[in-house]
């Protein structure tokens, strides 16, 4: 079933394959599964232009619909639109589901009900024929490197190559932007590769530069008969951030900052070690600050305190599970709250000139399965737009 909501274009409105940009060119976005809109936000700082989207949750459009022009969104299930419904473009993202790939996902992968929308996406692109686009930017998490063996991303990757995309993978943690540790495995689709960028490949070990850890290589090497067409990637920055940087100036006496009562019980869920660094903080004469997380151990409820100055990675609270908690500590006390929607925001690149009026679950929910915004801004600055470049010139096209 396919839901819809104005001003989203319903799919078989004959309107929408005219009223895109037809003539954006190379330059030209389709952002499959586009959530909040942070892709859309990091490619359009940078010059790009949206002529699509689509996305299944009607929680998420409200976001993007506060911060972007959805004209040419379409609100509704993957499995429902055709090549057809997709404009001409030059490039397509798409984050789609980790659910069935994460630790928690049961070994699905690519064969879950949710991860599995990945063969929606590579059948539109079959359906496009001609005028699928020369380049893809697909993003998911580690475990699309690592589940199964490596088998789910052979699996897609492959049948890439069988559309007619060379493939290069790569990783980039959020943790070099912003603080918060992110690690997310980014694969780039490419019609027409070079053929000395294919020749590269099999000096993939020359190339490593952060981007690309034993884990990957180790795919590569083990998957000749994948059509790779791997680029050099500079060095990741240098972060210079810190979590205190991107938190709100909240009041002591805010409502958001929990009872006593709830910061012993907070307390009293962390492990001897956490603990103790907790009590270190709070006998500080100064304020510092961590973030915690609450996980199952052993059939129990466990509080993990982490203080390196990062984030952890942002979630998808469901049912209350998976939010942040910030912990603020000094003077002989300790204090506690969730992450704000801003602080998320933040964590993610996101300027404080995003709307978000959302409420609070629906909020963290978008920022917990978003992309981070500087993160992408690189990989565009040292990859798309090269590329885009290169392919422009190419008597190919």
């Amino acid at each position: 079933m396919t839901i819809r909501a104005a001003p989203t274009l319903p799919l078989d409105d004959p309107v929408l394959a005219a009223s895109v940009a037809p003539g954006s060119g190379l330059r030209g976005v389709a952002e499959f599964f586009a959530g909040i809109g942070l892709v859309r936000l990091a490619l359009e700082r940078r010059g790009w232009s949206f002529a699509f989207a689509n996305d299944i949750d009607a929680s998420k459009l409200r976001l993007y619909r506060d911060n972007f022009d959805t004209h040419g969104f379409v609100l509704g299930d993957v499995h429902s639109l055709s090549g057809e419904d997709v404009p001409s473009v030059g490039l397509a993202t798409a984050s789609f589901p980790c659910n069935d790939l994460s630790l928690a996902g049961r070994g699905r992968g690519l064969d879950g009900d949710n991860s599995g929308t990945f063969w929606a996406f590579v059948r539109i692109l079959g359906e496009m024929g001609s005028r699928r686009p020369p380049l893809l930017l697909i993003e998911n998490v580690m475990g699309f490197l690592i589940a199964d063996g490596g088998t789910n991303l052979a699996r897609a990757l492959m049948a890439l190559n069988d559309l007619g995309y060379a493939t290069d993978a790569f990783v980039v943690d959020a943790a070099h932007f912003v603080p918060q540790s992110r690690r997310r495995l980014f694969v780039v689709g490419v019609s027409g590769c070079e053929a000395q960028d294919r020749q590269r490949t099999r000096a993939l070990s020359s190339l490593d530069s952060g981007t690309r850890p034993k884990a990957l290589r180790d795919f590569v090497a083990a998957h000749p008969d994948i059509d790779w067409c791997v680029r050099q990637l500079p060095p990741l920055p240098r972060r210079t951030a810190q979590l205190p940087d991107v938190l709100e100036n909240l009041p002591d006496d805010a409502p958001e900052w929990w009872s006593q009562d709830r910061v012993d019980y907070l307390l009293n869920q962390m492990s001897e070690r956490h603990l103790a660094t907790a009590r270190a903080m709070m006998q500080s004469s100064t304020f510092s600050y961590g973030t915690v997380f609450r996980r199952v151990r052993n059939g129990r409820s466990m509080g993990e305190l982490r203080v390196d100055g990062l984030a952890g990675c942002l979630r998808t609270p469901r049912g209350g599970s998976g939010r942040q908690i910030l912990f603020k500590a000094g003077g002989g006390r300790a204090y506690a709250r969730l992450l704000t929607p801003r602080e998320c925001a933040r964590l993610m690149g996101v300027p404080d000139t995003y709307q978000i009026k959302s409420p609070l679950n629906e909020a963290l929910f978008g920022f917990g399965d978003a992309v981070c915004v500087p993160a992408v801004e690189w990989i565009e600055s040292n990859y798309l737009a090269p590329l885009a470049d290169e392919l422009m010139r190419s008597p190919q096209l």
